[in-house]
């Protein structure tokens, strides 16, 4: 496995969408160090941001009105530097595909210009009723997709699930 090298957030691109987050006493261990599943909590967070700020999709409503979930059907990190305790960070979640019943992100996580993290994110859209995968939403497509393309993401598309 090749381990991708740190990416300052000046190099991101300019019209992807940034939610700032501030790393909290609980979120760390006893060093003061970010326990590393609290990254996970701060990017579902960032997600919830996107969609609502960024999306115009209303993540609650989609779970709770509509019946759609939006689960984590894979979740990788590479830690790059650690985050600590009071540290004011930066969440950038860019999709990297979508297919027919889940999409992709790369949410690279920054401390002023230096990368700390990089999560591998795979959602799958499911029922909520029947606890099955189900097709991406015709909005939540659109939306991931126009979102995809403003940002200018090289060589990302929209593919088969």
């Amino acid at each position: 496995m090749t381990r991708p090298s740190p990416i300052a957030a000046s190099a991101l691109p300019a019209a992807a969408f940034r939610a700032a987050a501030r790393v909290r006493f609980g979120d760390c261990d006893p060093a003061g160090i970010v326990f590393f599943p609290n990254w996970f909590v701060l990017a579902n967070a960032a997600i919830e941001d996107l969609f609502r700020q960024r999306l115009g999709i209303d993540y609650h409503a989609m779970h709770a009105e509509r019946g759609i979930g939006t689960g984590f059907v894979h979740a990788g990190a590479t830690f790059m530097r650690p985050g600590m305790m009071g540290d004011d960070v930066t969440l950038t979640p860019l999709i990297r595909r979508v297919g027919s019943a889940s999409y992709d992100y790369d949410l690279h996580i920054h401390r002023g210009e230096e990368e700390l993290a990089r999560l591998d994110l795979v959602t799958a859209t499911t029922s909520l009723a029947s606890r099955g995968s189900i097709p991406v939403p015709p909005d939540l497509r659109a939306a991931l997709l126009r979102y995809q393309s403003e940002c200018g993401a090289p060589g990302l598309q929209e593919t088969p699930a």
